[in-house]
């Protein structure tokens, strides 16, 4: 009976029923932002577009919002406060939700208060997302499935990778990118150095810094195999950590972002890593581009 009722609620906001692209592109959407919560990451929309296939990231006004709808009616059904999943889709201009802030608060007010404040607001339902334990029984109710993932075998290459000497591939990409940070999408004049050695002992292939915040690059070449990409995107989570608790030391606010740098393409099935850990990846760079 409560599985006929729901169906019903369901298929009133389009997530199971409705055939409106629009609403089967709901149902494609939601276990992805399922699997960010889990992972306590945002998502920015041209990321989720991308994998997910779609070409218009304004489209995601209305899949967001039949996913709002139906999370809003589920809430109701069960008497179960269940947070506004949509916002974790975010603009990469701003890191703020764009039709999301709707859902918590007058789009109207939300324009009044400042941008800290406005940052901190969206960090307090951010957090009410990630801590939420019962996602999964949201995705049964509405007769949905999480994604999995098998990469077992890509990880345990990844783990038994030896060190070697640096190729002169990896040297050429490495010092170019170093003197050209447009590449990797940061400002023509900023300044970068090359084998920025952290406390750790760790080593970033290149480090700029404007002015307080700090931008690191991992590179790998177009020699580098699936197992190394992969590695460098665990290589990027943690420089992250590293640059930032060296920052906090220095007495200086935690202000980083670690980039992954690939003159190769991305391979497919590691696109759900980077989203989940977050990595900014930048792919199938052209070495001596304007």
């Amino acid at each position: 009976m409560a599985r006929s009722i729901m169906t019903a609620i369901a298929a009133k906001y389009g997530l199971l029923k409705g055939e409106k692209l629009y609403q089967v592109r709901a149902r494609q959407t939601l276990p992805y932002l399922v699997r960010q919560a889990k992972a306590g990451q945002p998502i920015f929309y041209s990321d989720l577009g991308k994998e997910l296939g779609y070409p218009n990231p304004r489209s995601f006004n209305f899949i967001l919002g039949a996913i709002g709808n139906a999370l809003q009616e589920l809430s109701k059904q069960y008497d179960e406060e269940i947070p506004p999943i949509q916002c974790i889709v975010i603009n990469k201009n701003n890191e703020l939700p764009g039709e999301g802030v709707g859902w918590f608060i007058k789009r109207k007010d939300f324009s009044k208060i400042t941008k800290a404040q406005q940052r901190v607001l969206i960090d307090a339902e951010l957090a009410k997302i990630y801590t939420y334990s019962k996602w999964d029984w949201v995705l049964d109710r509405l007769h949905l499935e999480p994604l999995e993932y098998n990469l077992d075998l890509e990880l345990e290459k990844a783990r038994k990778i030896r060190g070697g000497g640096e190729s002169e591939d990896h040297k050429r990409f490495k010092e170019w990118i170093s003197q050209n940070p447009q590449a990797v999408k940061l400002k023509s004049t900023v300044q970068g150095r090359i084998e920025h050695k952290l406390v750790s002992g760790d080593c970033i292939d290149v480090l700029f810094i404007d002015a307080l915040f700090q931008i690191a690059v991992e590179v790998k070449s177009k020699i580098s195999k699936k197992e190394d990409i992969l590695r460098g995107i665990f290589q990027c989570v943690k420089y992250k950590k590293l640059l930032e608790a060296e920052q906090i030391i220095n007495n200086e606010l935690p202000n980083s972002l670690v980039i992954l740098a690939l003159e190769g393409r991305l391979p497919e099935e590691f696109i759900s890593v980077k989203n989940r850990l977050g990595v900014d990846v930048i792919d199938e760079i052209i070495v001596g581009a304007s």
